[in-house]
């Protein structure tokens, strides 16, 4: 049990100061709770004594007003200490875990861990915060309460002190065997929660699709069915505590009428004088109550284990390696060379010992089948994953041997999926270069061919768009991506053909966007038309992970290969169409 609240101190960091500061209040406080205890004993002992006066009632009237408000301010000041620190701590834990995520290879966020993430985030860290971390340093004070208790039964009479030592010592025995069964319960009972989050984001997410194919009922049922499982483990996860409460409940009762009984006896006996049979009387209920209300919170520490388990998991992931330094260019080399690339996800083999480079302002195509590769191959570009061998060269210089923010100033990407967040159309634009002045975000704007519907949006350009883009045309949002990355004005242009899936009267102005977009760039594209990379300077034909084929239009077309079959077939199917 002090292993979890030490565990618990440890990730308090630079704040670990305010919670043993909040622990020294609360134990004072806990000690001045048992002012009216010691007061009621020396009135009681002057009564028996026959030396009780006007003055002390008036001393001891006032002695217990005086504990109840320094309790009080004892309460506030501990409450403020450990709570605001509770927030802090965990504050600090969300930019870590921030800036821990953004340096994580994308196929992370691909695995099935967007709700892990979303849980962490959204019940884990906040279970902590808001439930733990009030009450540690309360929890930590227990512990010295009910020390100082057993050594003041010692002081009253050995016997007594042996006693007690020996029903706290039963208290802690089941009370570590409980902590043990609700720690495997704790870590099911998060795990649950988690699957609730993965559900919710599935349903949400896929709504489209599932009204689309009238299956709402079915996936409602599956996401009531995730509700009731989470519930059905909550409630197994309070009953198994049950048994084991009502054991602490019972040795409290047990030990508490055991004390009393000892008392009666050496009482009996003449052995006890009355003043101190008074005295332990008053104090015999609040004996082992400490120990009580410490195992009464087991609920949450080991609850706070498991959320801890689960924090640290997904900060022990793995980063892509940021310790490059190099940023020499050389200025004979290609602009971009892959030499001998092999990648896998997750020991599968995605690509093999892809081999190509590009010169400065080259238009470089890749085509071929889908689930080939070719958007791995451009992603890898960017280090959104780290390759198993080979090399990717920028300039002359091994990518990884660069910092990860140079190497992605060097880079744009347009894809046909466009993300833009919940804020204003100038602030999603001015996302490809935050220090860009207003001028310079419109004149994005007009070379992107969006300034014209920005300017009919009810703010203009401080128009609060959709998260996702929600409020504007798939063409639209595709316009303004292609913005931010003109003012983003990086040398090389990664772009997922982005007027695969819009309509006819969006393309022509996307193509408008995308030729300002590329002017003295050097282009990978992901080709879904074959039309439009006719004029490429390179054409690499990925298939099954390998590169089959690369030359021009017409040295391929000439070659009558893969790409060959490729073109034939697209004009067949215009000419059904026709």
């Amino acid at each position: 049990m002090i292993g979890l609240i030490h565990r618990m101190l440890a990730a308090s960091g630079n704040y670990k100061g305010r919670i043993y500061g909040a622990f020294v209040l609360a134990f004072f406080k806990d000690l001045l709770m048992k002012a009216p205890i010691v007061v009621s004993y020396f009135i009681i002992t002057a009564f028996i004594d026959g030396e009780i006066t006007k003055t002390a009632c008036i001393y001891a009237a006032v002695a217990l007003v005086v504990s109840v408000a320094v309790q009080a301010i004892l309460q506030n000041c501990s409450d403020r200490l450990q709570s605001a620190a509770g927030y802090m701590i965990f504050a600090d834990m969300r930019m870590k875990l921030g800036n821990h995520l953004r340096r994580m290879p994308m196929g992370y966020f691909t695995e099935g861990n967007i709700g892990k993430i979303s849980s962490v985030l959204s019940t884990d860290m906040v279970f902590i915060e808001e439930n733990c971390m009030s009450t540690i340093a309360d929890m930590m004070s227990y512990l010295c309460s009910q020390a100082i208790m057993v050594i003041f039964m010692f002081i009253f009479d050995i016997r007594l002190g042996i006693t007690s030592l020996i029903i706290s010592l039963i208290m802690l025995f089941i009370g570590e065997k409980m902590k043990t069964s609700t720690l495997k319960h704790s870590a099911e009972r998060q795990s649950a929660s988690e699957k609730v989050t993965e559900s919710v984001i599935d349903f949400t997410e896929g709504i489209g699709l599932i009204k689309s194919y009238n299956i709402v009922g079915e996936k409602s049922r599956e996401l009531t069915n995730s509700f009731e499982e989470n519930c059905k483990v909550n409630i197994g996860f309070e009953r198994q505590q049950e048994p084991w409460q009502i054991s602490i409940n019972l040795t409290y009762a047990l030990g508490t009428i055991a004390v009393f009984g000892l008392c009666a006896l050496l009482y009996h006996y003449g052995v006890m004088p009355v003043n101190y049979f008074v005295g332990i009387l008053l104090f015999l209920f609040d004996l082992f109550i400490p120990m009580k209300s410490f195992y009464g919170q087991i609920a949450r520490l080991t609850v706070m284990s498991a959320c801890m388990d689960r924090i640290e998991e997904v900060f022990d992931a793995p980063e892509l390696d940021d310790t490059g330094t190099s940023t020499d260019a050389d200025s004979s080399a290609p602009e971009i060379e892959y030499r001998n690339v092999t990648f896998a996800y997750d020991k599968k083999d995605v690509l093999h010992d892809i081999s190509f480079t590009a010169d400065k302002g080259e238009m470089i195509a890749l085509v071929g089948p889908s689930g080939g590769g070719k958007s791995t191959i451009a992603s890898l570009l960017a280090r959104l994953w780290d390759i198993q061998s080979g090399e990717i060269r920028l300039r002359g210089t091994d990518i990884r041997d660069m910092p990860l923010s140079a190497l992605l100033d060097n880079i744009s990407m347009v894809f046909q999926r466009v993300y833009l967040f919940a804020d204003t159309v100038y602030n999603n634009i001015a996302l490809g270069r935050p220090t860009a002045t207003r001028e310079e975000v419109i004149e994005a704007a007009k070379k992107a061919r969006c300034y014209d519907f920005i300017m009919q949006l009810p703010d203009g350009f401080d128009t609060v768009i959709g998260e996702g883009g929600t409020s504007l045309s798939g063409g639209q949002a595709q316009r303004i991506s292609i913005a931010r990355c003109i003012l983003k004005d990086s040398p090389i242009v990664i772009l997922d053909e982005a007027t695969a899936s819009v309509d006819a009267d969006n393309e022509s102005y996307i193509q408008e966007a995308i030729s300002e977009l590329c002017k003295g760039k050097t282009l990978i594209v992901i080709a879904h038309r074959l039309n439009t990379i006719e004029n490429a300077d390179k054409i690499l034909v990925i298939s099954g992970g390998k590169l089959a084929e690369q030359g021009t239009h017409s040295e391929l077309m000439q070659k009558g290969g893969i790409y060959c079959g490729f073109v034939k077939r697209r004009q067949q199917a215009a000419m059904w169409k026709m």
